[in-house]
Order: structure tokens, then C-alpha cells, then sequence
């Protein structure tokens, strides 16, 4: 098995050094500093590892299911923490999908899944949202794309990279499909508690036996850095899969990452924290809305929750060019092609990032940039 490069982490590794001005497209809320969590340190906490509980610091498991609303359904013992929701969902589909096995995922989507299932050996079936149909996932092709053979449905809601929105009844719908041929459903969660149209959607490890939930304090929260996320699930048997894949990887947490994340999602802490980074993506939207609105021949399908959406760029500038031709003088402007999300002629945008992107600054150089690309 060797995992092969996706285009999402290839364009990030060749602009790592680019030192940008301004950030269009930013990911994940402001992130915090470090100052504003050491009164709640031990300083003489242990750097060893938790000395408690090999699926992560107990209280830590008990916060991350009060966030997700599945207190009353889950356990602790359902959750295993994690280094982010990237490393739940490749312990999941490591232990659970293997070669000649089916995994139905959507397009766009969080390419995550389809690297790994190819590097497996898997057979991957894709489901086409469509930028027409404002990104809605079609329900009824997933139940077309679904068979005997299918191991896994794997699906992000909030949509990453478009912004759509599943709401209880489109996952009990997805339950239903999943049950009817014994099939995993996993939905990454990274953005949820970001809706701007809407309540937060029910999360499906309280809904179905073979449901998995994964999240991070990554994205809302802004605490990319930390690399602490989660995986919930009902089945006792696949979280211990999990942990015994894990404990031949990272094997333990990061200690500094649980402890910090734990006090980030007491209830004191979390409730303020979600509002403010609710306050600022909503009035970063309503800017970028209207920036999209003014710029000729660019469109886009607002977010409905998250911290991103696709922009189609006018006709024919190509986007891996158009990005590149930001990034250098006199633009010296960060945004992802659409090429990373198999989306050729979009633009990734973004309201995340706080005042340190200078994401005003960026939307004026993209807008400079689109006008002299149509004088070149």
C-alpha cells in the first residue's frame, strides 16, 4: 500500500514558503494564544502521557460528547481522541475498509477518503453534488451508488469544501441507505456549531449502530495547531480497532494538546468562544457576499455553515494559474485553486482567520488580479 499525494496537500507544500500578504479562502476561526490558557495549566503537569486512559483524559471525552449533543446516547467509552479528525478518519477507514470493498464518497468533498481508499485498494464510487442544485448532496444518488459490496459511506457535514448543510432528516435518510446494505456511515464534523442557516445537524454516532462521528477543536475553534480531534461510535469493537491501529501509529496523545483542548470545550469556555467565532464568520460572509456580488463574472453558492465555499472564477481563467498569479508580486495573495477539490475554474473562499489574514486587503488584490488578468 503506498498513499499517493493528493492535489489539496501538493499545492500546499509548494507554496509553504511563499510568505503571502493577505489569506482569501482561510479555513479554521482566529486561532487563540497559548497566554490565554496558562491559568488554567499545571505547572507541574507531567509531559508523559495521560496516565489515565488510553482513548484520551476522560473529562476531555465527556466534553467532546456535550458538543456534539450525544450525552444521552453515547458513553465515554464511544469516544477515542485523536490527533484531529484527519487521524479518526484514517484510523476508520483503515480498519474497516479493505481491498475489493466499496466506499461511496461525495464530490467535492474532503479528498481524505478517496487517497486512502485507492492506496488500499478499494473500489471508490463518487456522488456528484451539483454547483446548480446550490451543492445539495442528491440523496437519491447515494441510494443509486450503494450495493452489496459497499463498506463505507463517508461524508462531511458541514460540506468542506462547499458549505451545504445536511439536516436531521437528510442523515436519517443517509442512515437508511447505509442499514439497507450493512454499510459504515462516517461524517466528518469539523465545522459543525458554524451554521449560518440553520441548527447544528444531529451527529449520526447517536442515530445508527455503524455511524461514526469525527471532529477536531481545528476549525471553529481555531486550534488547528493542537492536533486533538475525536472519533465517536457505538460499536465498541470498531473503537478498539481504532485504538489498536493507533497505538502502531501515534500509539498515545499529545498531553499538552488533550489538556488544552479539554479546557477550550468546558462549557464556561466553549459556549463564548463558539459565539465569537460565529459573530466574526457571519460578518466576514455578509462581506465576502457582497464582495462576490461586485466582482464581474464570478459567482458563488454562499456557505450555508463553515468557514469556506467554491467561487467559480469568470470563463476561462484557469484557477491553478489564477492562484499562482496571486501568490507573486504585486498581489501577494494566498487561495487555493479549485484543482484541489477536483473543481477546475473555482476558487476556494473563506471567512475564517480573524484580523491576521487581512482578508479586506485580500479581496481587493483578487479583485486587482481579476481585472488586469482580462487587460493581459
Amino acid at each position: 500500500m503506498k498513499v499517493k499525494i493528493h492535489r489539496l496537500f501538493e499545492y500546499l507544500l509548494e507554496t509553504t514558503n511563499a510568505a503571502p500578504e493577505a489569506i482569501v479562502g482561510f479555513s479554521l476561526s482566529g486561532s487563540p494564544v497559548l497566554a490565554d490558557y496558562l491559568n488554567d495549566l499545571d505547572p507541574n503537569l507531567s509531559l508523559d502521557w495521560n496516565n489515565r486512559d488510553f482513548r484520551g483524559l476522560p473529562e476531555l471525552r465527556d466534553h467532546v460528547l456535550a458538543q456534539a449533543g450525544l450525552s444521552a446516547m453515547c458513553t465515554p467509552s464511544d469516544v477515542l481522541i485523536t490527533a484531529g479528525a484527519a487521524e479518526a478518519n484514517y484510523l476508520a477507514i483503515m480498519q474497516l475498509v479493505q481491498p475489493g470493498d466499496e466506499i461511496v464518497i461525495e464530490t467535492p468533498g474532503w479528498p481524505q477518503a478517496e487517497v486512502l481508499a485507492k492506496a488500499i485498494g478499494a473500489h471508490v464510487v463518487k456522488v456528484e453534488r451539483q454547483e446548480a442544485d446550490a451543492w445539495r448532496l442528491p440523496l437519491d444518488r447515494v441510494a443509486a451508488s450503494v450495493s452489496a459490496q459497499t463498506r463505507m459511506i463517508f461524508i462531511s457535514n458541514p460540506n468542506n469544501p462547499t458549505g451545504d448543510l445536511l439536516n436531521a432528516d437528510d442523515i436519517a435518510e443517509l442512515v437508511r441507505i447505509a442499514d439497507s446494505v450493512g454499510a459504515w456511515l462516517l461524517i466528518d464534523e469539523v465545522y459543525a456549531g458554524l451554521e449560518w442557516d440553520g441548527p447544528r445537524s444531529a451527529s449520526v454516532a447517536g442515530m445508527y449502530a455503524r455511524g461514526i462521528t469525527t471532529g477536531s477543536v481545528s476549525k471553529a475553534l481555531g486550534l488547528q495547531g493542537l492536533r486533538t480531534g475525536w472519533l465517536i461510535c457505538p460499536d465498541a469493537q470498531m473503537v478498539m480497532d481504532a485504538v489498536i491501529l493507533r497505538e502502531n501509529a501515534s500509539e498515545i496523545m499529545n498531553i499538552l494538546g488533550e489538556v488544552i483542548a479539554e479546557v477550550a470545550l468546558r462549557p464556561d469556555r466553549y459556549g463564548p468562544a463558539m459565539d465569537k467565532a460565529r459573530r466574526e464568520g457571519a460578518a466576514n460572509l455578509v462581506q465576502m457576499d457582497r464582495w462576490v456580488a461586485d466582482q464581474e463574472g464570478l459567482s458563488w453558492v454562499s456557505p450555508r455553515a463553515g468557514l469556506i465555499g467554491l467561487a467559480r472564477l469568470p470563463d476561462g481563467i484557469d484557477s491553478d494559474e489564477f492562484a499562482k498569479v496571486l501568490l507573486a508580486d504585486p498581489y501577494r495573495t494566498f487561495l487555493l485553486p479549485g484543482s484541489a477539490y477536483d473543481q477546475p475554474g473555482h476558487i476556494r473562499l473563506g471567512v475564517g482567520g480573524g484580523a491576521s489574514v487581512n482578508l479586506a486587503k485580500g479581496l481587493d488584490r483578487v479583485s486587482q488580479a481579476l481585472a488586469d488578468w482580462g487587460q493581459s
